[in-house]
């Protein structure tokens, strides 16, 4: 008798120190699920993912150039087009979402350098990402394997990277605005010009701040179209582009279309089977408060309840 599908995922937020670098943990492993491909969609977060009993397979990289190939660990950049990631009906592992903010303290560059890129952890972090790799693949329990995660990466946070307070702040900024404020105003609120702005952003985040305001602004319109899905919602999609600040359906299904490459209806079509458990992994993955960051005010501003 066939042994029954395991679709199983868990989600566990970082020790404390690493909260202002990390935003979750996701550990998930599939067994018996029907072969295929799940996009990777851009995100505000970069990824990186330390696999336990199968290599990741790349089908297709947000860079074209790169070839196709096989990590049992990998970091990725912040992209603007999504990766494939094939399987045969099994895949098990852990996903980290790591705040643009964190790349040179846990990964020791800039988020800039890894714009539209994968690599091999071990590329960046040397012998620590196989130490991360075996020491999570024989660990018993997802509780185990995320302690291991905290351990191993709280070793990073010697590494002096201290970031300008205002490009921190504009960051959380523009995460707790859904991608709604612009860069003009951005860059006003921190007394910066918006040249400087951009020219910060390319460098530590990887995207203009144009750019990058319509990735989240994305990533918020698609988290919510799941959530509709999971809660078995059909539709909607003129409600989720005014709920997160598109000017109509149209210019979501631009975006989806750029971002996801094809539209709102036959990525939900795709995704519907694993919709639920993809809903609850993100949901607990990334936390409502890097979801929806209350910003400080900028370093210099003005007290406005005064």
């Amino acid at each position: 008798m066939a042994s029954e599908p395991i679709s199983h995922f868990v989600a566990q937020r970082p020790a404390p120190a690493l909260r202002p670098f990390l935003a979750g943990y996701v550990g998930y492993r599939e067994v018996g699920i029907p072969p295929g491909r799940h996009r990777g969609l851009p995100s505000p977060y970069l990824t990186m993912i330390v696999t336990l009993d199968e290599p990741l397979v790349v089908a297709a990289h947000p860079d074209p150039a790169t070839p196709p190939g096989r990590y049992d660990t990998l970091v990725g950049g912040l992209h603007t087009a999504p990766a494939l990631i094939a399987h045969d009906g099994r895949q098990s592992g852990v996903q980290l979402a790591l705040s643009p903010l964190g790349a040179r303290t846990l990964l020791g560059l800039p988020a800039g350098e890894l714009t539209n890129t994968d690599l091999d952890a071990g590329t960046l972090l040397g012998p620590l990402a196989g130490e991360l790799h075996e020491r999570i693949r024989t660990a018993r329990t997802w509780a185990d394997r995320f302690a291991v995660l905290d351990r191993l990466l709280l070793r990073r946070l010697d590494v002096e990277s201290s970031l300008p307070a205002e490009l921190v702040w504009a960051w959380r900024r523009l995460l707790a605005t859904g991608g709604g404020v612009s860069v003009s105003e951005l860059a006003r609120e921190i007394g910066w010009s918006s040249r400087y702005l951009s020219r910060c952003f390319g460098v530590e985040i990887g995207l203009s701040p144009k750019r990058a305001a319509r990735v989240v602004r994305f990533d918020r319109a698609r988290r919510l179209l799941q959530r509709r899905v999971g809660a078995g919602r059909s539709g909607g999609l003129a409600e989720v582009a005014a709920t997160t600040g598109y000017y109509d359906q149209a210019h979501l299904d631009r975006d989806f279309r750029v971002f996801a490459g094809c539209p709102p209806s036959r990525w939900l079509a795709e995704e519907f089977r694993a919709a639920e458990e993809f809903r609850a992994a993100d949901d607990q993955g990334v936390p409502e408060e890097f979801r929806n960051v209350q910003a400080e005010p900028p370093p210099g501003a003005p007290d406005s309840t005064a």
